[in-house]
């Protein structure tokens, strides 16, 4: 495959400012494919330029696909629980594919001095070094890091980055920019083509029907908003392939997904009208069910908090139902019972 070209990325002040450290690279708190392959992609970079680094994370690894990258790759992700006297306040804080100050990502006690994400910010922070950009994946950003540097990464870091660039766009059906198709084109080069078969064939556990029958049990369809619950605890990295399920429906173009668990209620919003930003569109429907929410325009996330649950009242169905739809007709989408 003949590389596509690409403007490089000058990164050398995220390089000054590690050099002679020991970093920890914080991803959000569930991490999927992106996270990890994004993480452990600028692990292997900052080894290229002598700094040594810790990955770390808040939360669980809740996704067949993330475990599966993890044992492939030989991958050492270190829980918070585990940094507890190790991590000290003067410690410096890589945020990746999340940032400071976002709902899904743990404040640990160390200093957020960087931030490299391709999500929206809702919280602007004042990084020593931050690299928000729109991409579809933030494995992509990290991507042209390595592209720029003149460091080659090995089949294993070129593997991790292409997967998470994969897994992220919906197998480049979405959210997608010229740049994710140039990396995927450079990375395309590096990595273990079998490797990158293995991981992306069979990411489903037979309890993850049960899912899909209550999703399918339970939808209803306003206009083209495609709304469903599960009742019971579901991990976050299934509710939002549910929401990419209801969104493959023909009749649907917004997709809401929301599971009752023991922390409150998750919800996973997708869109591909483009006239509906699903990050505002969670942002502002959860706000008013007194929980938070956002992402990108074509996908988002959020949670009401288990003690917001009561101000639900006796039918919370009925008010999700009702806030989502209120403000698509706010967004002019204007979805019809």
């Amino acid at each position: 495959m003949q590389s596509i070209p690409f403007e490089p990325y000058d990164f050398s002040a995220l390089i000054e400012l590690c050099k002679g450290r020991h970093v920890y690279i914080q991803t959000h708190d569930f991490p999927d494919p992106d996270a990890i392959g994004s993480a452990y992609g600028l692990q292997r970079l900052l080894e290229c330029y002598g700094i040594p680094s810790t990955l770390c994370y808040d939360g669980q690894i809740d996704k067949l696909s993330a475990s599966k990258m993890l044992r492939a790759f030989g991958i050492e992700m270190v829980p918070s629980g585990r940094l507890a006297g190790v991590m000290a306040a003067e410690d410096y804080i890589i945020c990746i594919d999340s940032q400071k100050h976002n709902d899904k990502m743990l404040d640990l006690v160390g200093d957020e001095v960087a931030c490299i994400d391709h999500h929206p910010t809702y919280t602007p922070i004042d990084y020593a070094y931050k690299d928000v950009r729109p991409a579809g994946a933030c494995a992509t950003l990290v991507a042209q890091y390595f592209a720029s540097s003149g460091f080659t990464p090995d089949q294993n870091t070129a593997t991790a980055l292409l997967y998470g660039l994969r897994m992220d766009t919906l197998q480049f059906s979405r959210g997608v920019t010229a740049l994710d198709i140039a990396m995927f084109s450079y990375l395309f080069e590096h990595c273990d083509h079998d490797q990158l078969t293995r991981l992306e064939r069979n990411n489903m556990e037979f309890e993850d029907l049960k899912a899909y029958g209550e999703a399918i049990d339970n939808i209803e369809i306003y206009g083209t908003l495609g709304l469903t619950s599960l009742g019971f605890s579901c991990p976050d990295a299934m509710v939002a392939i549910l929401s990419d399920f209801i969104l493959s429906l023909m009749e649907v173009e917004i997709a809401v997904v929301y599971s009752y668990r023991e922390d409150g209620v998750k919800f996973s919003v997708r869109s591909e009208n483009p006239a509906v930003d699903a990050g505002q569109l969670a942002r502002a429907a959860l706000a008013m069910l007194h929980g938070a929410g956002g992402g990108h325009p074509s996908m988002a996330g959020g949670l009401i908090p288990s003690e917001g649950l009561e101000q639900l009242g006796r039918c919370p169905g009925e008010r999700v139902r009702d806030a989502f739809l209120s403000e698509l007709k706010g967004l002019h989408a204007q979805p019809q019972p």
